[in-house]
């Protein structure tokens, strides 16, 4: 959870300025999405979970 406070802080908190709560809750869903699914992940061999998801249905037996 740390590294991802981190990441959180460095690619978002600090790199914005927020006009309201709304704002910022609009602009943290956004980062949030692209983190979780576009972003790609050393845990997965530096891919996007995406690709991982298009491969997983794509994989026929």
């Amino acid at each position: 959870m740390y590294i991802f406070k981190g990441t959180a802080r460095h690619e978002w908190l600090e790199l914005n300025i927020f006009e309201s709560i709304y704002h910022a809750q609009k602009l943290a869903a956004r980062w949030m999405w692209i983190y979780n699914n576009e972003r790609p992940h050393s845990s997965l061999g530096y891919i996007t979970p995406r690709m991982v998801l298009n491969n997983f249905t794509n994989y026929s037996c």
